[in-house]
């Protein structure tokens, strides 16, 4: 069997993208090249700033340009697609709206799996940009399922946007290891039964990530599911 091609709106950040096609080919069983799953990449760091326009109301929509993305990632014929950035999901039903192929929902399939594996928790702990948290992204979703949402307290939550920040220059070490690991303590301390990573730029510092609770990656949660899709 072939499996399906998709379509990936990157390049926020392009680290992120590419961290998202490393966890896609380590999660498809593949024997060989021909196994693999074809990938039609549009890694466009020109994306503009979804926190600008969302928060700080100080910058152009990114709507238009993710949009574009998506419309030529149909011309080039893929089956679906995905975008590995949490925040940019805000604007994901106008994206869905003008292609006729499936968008995968990353936050959909994150609160999903992670209450399938994890059905008894009542509080989940989000990992997350300012945008995030602050538009509720994730917040809803869990709220239908009866599961509170906490938050890092404020200074946690300033030192894990600049590490965020960081992360999007490729120019990171130990500190911004050290403002993740924090924030999850924070989030443990407030009675978080689990861990979300809810930014792909956190899912490339979650290796080192340790808690006495479990910890869910959105970002490793899309690649599986696009497996899934593609093989299907």
């Amino acid at each position: 069997m072939v499996p399906k091609s998709v379509g990936i709106l990157g390049g926020m950040g392009p680290e992120a993208t590419v961290d998202l096609m490393r966890r896609v080919i380590r999660a498809t069983p593949a024997a060989d090249d021909c196994d693999h799953i074809h990938l039609v990449v549009d890694n466009n760091p020109q994306v503009p700033s979804r926190i600008k326009a969302l928060l700080e109301k100080t910058g152009p929509s990114p709507l238009p340009s993710l949009q574009d993305m998506a419309h030529r990632l149909e011309q080039w014929g893929v089956d679906f697609l995905a975008m590995p950035c949490n925040t940019a999901h805000y604007y994901h039903a106008q994206i869905q709206d003008i292609v006729s192929i499936p968008l995968l929902d990353m936050i959909d399939i994150s609160v999903a799996a992670t209450l399938k594996e994890s059905p008894q928790i009542r509080t989940a702990g989000i990992l997350a940009s300012r945008a995030v948290l602050d538009l509720g992204l994730y917040d809803q979703k869990f709220a239908s399922h009866n599961v509170a949402v906490v938050h890092p307290e404020n200074e946690p939550q300033q030192r894990l946007m600049q590490a965020i920040r960081t992360v999007k220059t490729d120019n990171y070490g130990s500190l911004e290891h050290k403002s993740l690991q924090e924030s999850a303590d924070s989030l443990v301390t407030q009675g978080a039964e689990i861990l979300l990573i809810a930014c792909t730029e956190l899912s490339i510092l979650a290796g080192e990530l340790k808690s006495s609770v479990r910890c869910y990656d959105s970002a490793q949660l899309l690649a599986e599911a696009i497996v899934q899709k593609a093989m299907q």
